[in-house]
C-alpha cells in the first residue's frame, strides 16, 4: 500500500513561514506527479501547487505564486512546500497527492494516492 505522510503544519503568525514535507513510503517517488493540496473548512478541496516527475514542470495557484515553492529531492523521497507571507487565509488542512504519470493538472481527481493531511493555521 502506498504511502504519503505529511508534516510541518502548526499555527504560525501572519507574515510567517512554514514548509510542509511529504515523505514516501512503500514505493518510489521517482515516476510520481505530486501536488499539494489544501481544504478549508466549509470549502472544496483545492490544488495548492503540483510538480511532474523530474521537477521539470511546476504549477501554481494564483494565490500561491510568488510565496510558495514547491520542490522535490527525489533521493530522500520527499515533496517539499515551501510557504512563505503566510496570511489566515491559507488555513486549512493541506494534502499532498501523487499518481504514477509524470505531469497531471493541479486538480484533486487526477491525483490517486493520498496522504492524511497536516493542518496550518495562520492566526495572530
Amino acid at each position: 500500500q502506498l504511502q504519503l505522510v505529511e508534516s510541518g503544519g502548526g499555527l504560525v503568525q501572519p507574515g510567517g513561514s512554514l514548509r510542509l514535507s511529504c515523505a514516501a513510503s512503500k514505493f518510489t517517488l521517482d515516476y510520481y506527479a505530486i501536488g499539494w493540496f489544501r481544504q478549508a473548512p466549509g470549502k472544496e478541496r483545492e490544488g495548492v501547487s503540483c510538480i511532474s516527475s523530474g521537477g521539470g514542470i511546476t504549477n501554481y495557484a494564483d494565490y500561491a505564486k510568488g510565496r510558495f515553492t514547491i520542490s522535490r529531492d527525489d533521493a530522500k523521497n520527499t515533496v517539499y512546500l515551501q510557504m512563505n507571507s503566510l496570511k489566515p487565509e491559507d488555513t486549512g488542512v493541506y494534502y499532498c497527492a501523487a499518481d504514477p504519470q509524470s505531469f497531471r493538472l493541479c486538480v484533486p481527481a487526477k491525483y490517486g494516492y493520498w496522504g492524511q493531511g497536516t493542518q496550518v493555521t495562520v492566526s495572530s
